[in-house]
């Protein structure tokens, strides 16, 4: 469907283990390790799958993997001209996305689509709308190197400019036991990422916990046709609502210009203008939509599917008109707002970074 784009705390942990994350004691909890920092374990949420199970063994979480993984997320050092930071393009009030069609890097710099959204990676596949990660660890460091993202020339550039900052030699040290390379940059920007989730939502207590008050009546209809005659599940299927594969909807095929998408990865042809299938959780904080970031409303995605997307040669075929009458459009929306949730609230932007 479209772009896509949660448990809020009684107890923080930020006095108990400095952590600099205000997570309620359910959402993450920590043991010692003999040498490797102080284990940590994601909370489950209602709705999401246990994602300690998704955590990739070489890359285990750590207390202090995760905040140093904070730190690097937000620290705008880590671009060419310092103004710059992971966190520009995926900011937490706005479904860790940026709002606009398009995100703008270095020297006020346009990319050429729009900014994924950064919650539920630990349970992603291939990362970027085209793949081109096959880990989070890959794609965490992906960016540093783009001309109009960070703008470094190479990962070498970066790092060296990293070494001229002790606090960060000595941060790397603590945690990974070694001088800084860019590989650690990624696994602990990785690790950090996988703490934000999204669960828990209304529509997770209503189908999940049998909440009936969770939905209104509109919400509850949009949910059968969610699941029925406006073929959602096709592509937004399972619990994190993505099946994790590549369609071609038509965005772009009314340009004169195409953005070929997966198709420059692989080089299949029946990737040919295909996009990987977000996840709909937080759908409604993460306006616009798509990956051109065309649409500027729910409202504005249902009715491009509603018509059968954009007619091109390499259409999926899963896609076709659906002849929603105008209030069963409405009660799709009224659902797909509903699938707002908690796991990523603590998420907040250290007070202070290495000297």
């Amino acid at each position: 469907m479209m772009r896509r784009r949660g448990v809020c705390g009684r107890m923080g942990l930020v006095g108990m283990l400095g952590l600099g994350v205000a997570v309620a004691l359910p959402l993450l909890s920590v043991a010692g390790t003999s040498g490797a920092g102080t284990s940590l374990q994601l909370p489950q949420i209602q709705g999401l799958e246990d994602p300690n199970t998704f955590v990739p063994a070489d890359n285990p979480l750590t207390k202090e993997k995760v905040e140093l993984g904070r730190i690097l997320f937000f620290d705008k050092r880590l671009s060419k001209d310092n103004t710059i930071a992971c966190a520009s393009c995926h900011l937490a009030q706005k479904g860790f996305t940026d709002g606009m069609p398009v995100s703008t890097g270095i020297k006020g710099l346009k990319g050429g689509r729009s900014a994924p959204a950064s919650f539920n990676r630990v349970y992603s596949k291939a990362q970027f709308w085209d793949g081109r990660a096959a880990t989070l660890e890959d794609q965490s460091i992906g960016p540093f190197i783009n001309p109009v993202e960070h703008g470094f020339a190479n990962h070498d550039e970066m790092v060296a400019k990293m070494k001229k900052i002790p606090g960060y030699r000595k941060l790397f040290q603590e945690v990974f036991g070694q001088e800084i390379t860019i590989q650690d940059v990624g696994r602990a920007i990785a690790s950090f990422q996988r703490t934000v989730l999204s669960g828990n939502s209304a529509v997770d207590k209503f189908d999940i916990g049998g909440d009936q008050s969770a939905l209104n009546d509109s919400a509850k209809r949009g949910l059968e046709l969610f699941r029925g005659k406006a073929r959602c599940t096709r592509c937004h299927s399972g619990f994190n609502f993505s099946d994790e594969k590549f369609h071609n909807i038509g965005i772009g095929w009314d340009t004169n210009t195409v953005d070929l998408g997966r198709y420059m990865e692989t080089k299949n042809p029946e990737d040919i203008g295909a996009f990987k299938t977000p996840t709909l959780r937080e759908i409604a904080r993460t306006a616009p939509y798509m990956h051109d970031g065309r649409f500027k409303t729910l409202e504005d995605v249902v009715n491009f599917y509603n018509q059968g997307g954009i007619k091109n040669p390499h259409q999926d075929n899963t896609i076709i008109p659906l002849e929603l009458t105008d209030e069963e459009k409405q009660d799709l929306v009224a659902m797909l707002k509903a699938l707002n949730g908690e796991g990523w609230q603590h998420v907040s932007a250290p007070k202070s970074f290495p000297k």
